[in-house]
């Protein structure tokens, strides 16, 4: 699992001395906080909402980005996953990354209004690092999460019995990736997975299938926690033992990367997790990361690349693929720092203009507070920035300062 907890608890681009608060790309979005028996309508509407405006921008940045609903096929079904998509903005074949998430924490309808609240934009910061280096990056949804289609097929029964659940994730991914190898800007002999938390535990299961042109697969702080009763968590030794089973057969290498401070998996399971899949002949290596915040399980999502990317550079580089940098910094806009900004908000707003998705909002107050919204659309992420405004202003009127890529009212 993940460690962000309910959706809206994601703190980006700040110290969290700071104390602001900047979501979740869809917290506040009351919406979407439907019962699972209300959505499927709604789902419908969203989809066609993102087919319909999302496009990816051309010449005005070295990068280019873009929302898609990505067709695969899962054991005979065709199904539609929500993704996003970074990469350089210009003709050619490029490696491909393919990212693949966490899992909140939670049951019963507070568990499926957070996976429904999930985007693929979560993960921008690793997306656009990779972009940098001349990689197509893909951040995929899996059955059930955000706008996927599909229903949620990672349930554990029985109760930690991992295998399975892990099994099905593979699935996705594995579709994914044979959909992507035929788009004309990927590299498909050179596929490179990235998994966080259930994700990692995802990538391996995905490495032991050896699948056509997965040539090396990070996991970040791969695991998952689930309980056999209510507080009654599930032994590690459940999850060491699913992922010797995924070594078992695993032949694409694998760098497993986690934080010291990883509250979910520490350093001590982590290492007895890679030990259980090396044990079979996977060829892996292991790397603890500094400690990151208070839980560094979400390093990956929350950390600059740059705190990082030194351990996998050297992984690429065996694999034969790209780690120079050949693209600078995204700032998608050339906008001024908004006037009278706290230095909390001239950070935040640092992070907003090298975000590399158009569906975004900076809102401000008066006294020089702020917050940021994200969404699949423009609409949508106007909402979260006034009402986080509000929140760090501690009730000051707040006015939307910039939208997408342009200062609000241009």
């Amino acid at each position: 699992m993940d460690g962000r907890g309910k959706a809206g608890d994601r703190r980006v681009g700040v110290n969290p001395a700071h104390e602001y608060a900047f979501p979740h790309p869809l917290a506040g979005r009351s919406q979407f906080g439907c019962a699972v028996l209300r959505c499927a309508a709604m789902r419908l509407l969203v989809l066609l909402l993102i087919l319909f405006t999302a496009s990816a921008r051309a010449g005005d940045g070295p990068l280019m980005s873009a929302h898609m609903m990505l067709p695969v096929v899962i054991s005979g079904n065709k199904v539609s996953l929500e993704s996003f998509v970074v990469r350089p903005d210009r003709p050619g074949k490029f490696p491909l990354v393919v990212i693949t998430h966490g899992m909140p924490h939670g049951s019963g309808e507070e568990f499926f209004t957070a996976i429904l609240n999930r985007s693929p934009v979560d993960y921008n910061k690793a997306a656009v690092a990779f972009a940098q280096r001349g990689y197509a990056v893909v951040s995929i949804m899996r059955r059930g999460y955000g706008r996927s289609g599909g229903g949620f097929s990672e349930s554990l029964r029985p109760a930690c019995d991992y295998l399975p659940a892990v099994r099905a994730a593979s699935d996705d991914i594995i579709a994914a990736v044979a959909s992507l190898r035929n788009e004309p800007w990927v590299d498909a002999e050179h596929v490179v997975l990235l998994g966080h938390s259930v994700g990692g535990l995802t990538a391996m299961a995905v490495a032991g299938q050896n699948v056509p042109g997965v040539v090396g697969a990070v996991n970040f702080d791969g695991g998952r926690n689930s309980s056999s009763a209510p507080n009654q968590p599930c032994s590690p030794d459940h999850l060491v033992d699913t992922v010797a089973a995924l070594g078992r057969t695993a032949r694409i290498p694998m760098l497993w990367l986690y934080a010291e401070n990883d509250q979910f998996y520490g350093p001590d399971l982590a290492r007895r997790m890679f030990a259980a899949y090396s044990a079979g002949g996977a060829p892996a290596q292991l790397q603890m990361l500094p400690p990151f915040e208070p839980n560094g399980h979400n390093t990956v999502v929350l950390a600059l690349a740059d705190t990082w990317f030194p351990s996998v550079d050297p992984f690429l580089e065996k694999l034969g693929l790209p780690t120079r940098t050949v693209i600078g910094a995204p700032l998608f806009a050339e906008l001024p720092i908004p006037p009278g900004a706290v230095a909390a908000c001239q950070a935040a707003f640092a992070d907003y203009l090298a975000n590399p998705d158009d569906a975004k909002a900076f809102a401000m107050s008066a006294g020089g507070h702020c917050g940021t919204g994200f969404g699949r659309t423009v609409l949508e992420a106007r909402e979260p920035a006034l009402m986080k405004c509000k929140i760090n202003s501690r009730g000051e009127d707040c006015r939307l300062y910039a939208v997408g890529q342009k200062l609000a009212g241009d």
